[in-house]
């Protein structure tokens, strides 16, 4: 099997069916690990009801937070690559193979879907707002921090081996996942003489109104986790 989509899941009743058809019809090898958040708003009697041979379910017990999920996700998987999938309609899952393109050179560690260089391939402008703004002040701060020239490493579309994500002593359970991983494939790439490449792709934002979820508190732990995962890297 060639892929493991891991998709987290709170509260995207709305959505949740739409993806779930969107990546079945991506045409790879792939298995799809659903962790339902524990849902309140009928999302996660929906998920108990999906029945297909290919999907796999995980229901926590409690609210354990999007990383927590990303992680369980992660440790259940079975492919040859995994990649993280959200369960509403940002992300269009046709990108999945250039990722898997760029995955399977040798002198590539991990994969990240830049919605930057997709906005720009198409003569778009990225939204400006106050999501925007703090992701451009991570995105900028990382790169100081870690000197790489990366462009999204907010982005969800994160792709690597499953093997090696796997060897990794995750420790992030909120939105702060979402940049520790990448910490750590930097690091890791470095390491082994690797590569952290970015591939352009799709993206359609939706609001707070339309059920985003991050807030500027999450921020604030995004900022903090990017500088400890940069720090306690070179304490070791």
């Amino acid at each position: 099997m060639k892929l493991s989509v891991v998709m987290p899941v709170y509260n995207e009743r709305e959505t949740i069916l739409e993806i779930l058809d969107r990546v079945r019809a991506v045409e790879v090898s792939k298995e799809i690990i659903i962790v339902d958040n524990c849902s309140t708003d009928g999302t996660r009697e929906i998920v108990e009801e999906i029945d297909y041979p290919e999907v796999r379910k995980i229901l926590q017990d409690r609210n354990r937070m999007k990383g927590n999920s990303v992680k369980k996700g992660i440790r259940a998987a079975g492919g040859e690559y995994t990649i993280i999938q959200d369960a509403d309609l940002e992300y269009d899952p046709r990108d999945y193979e250039p990722l898997l393109a760029e995955a399977e050179r040798s002198d590539v560690l991990a994969v990240l879907g830049s919605r930057a260089l997709g906005a720009a391939q198409r003569c778009e402008q990225m939204p400006v707002n106050s999501f925007s703004l703090g992701r451009d002040f991570l995105n900028d701060y990382f790169n100081v921090l870690f000197g790489t020239r990366l462009t999204d490493i907010a982005t969800c579309y994160k792709l690597a081996p499953t093997s090696f994500l796997q060897s990794l002593d995750l420790v992030s359970d909120g939105f702060d996942l979402d940049f520790e991983l990448p910490a750590r494939f930097v690091l890791e790439a470095q390491r082994r003489g690797q590569q952290v490449v970015e591939v352009p792709i799709r993206y359609y934002p939706r609001s707070v109104e339309q059920g985003k979820k991050i807030r500027w508190t999450d921020g604030i732990a995004s900022l903090l986790a990017i500088t400890r995962f940069r720090f306690l890297a070179i304490d070791r």
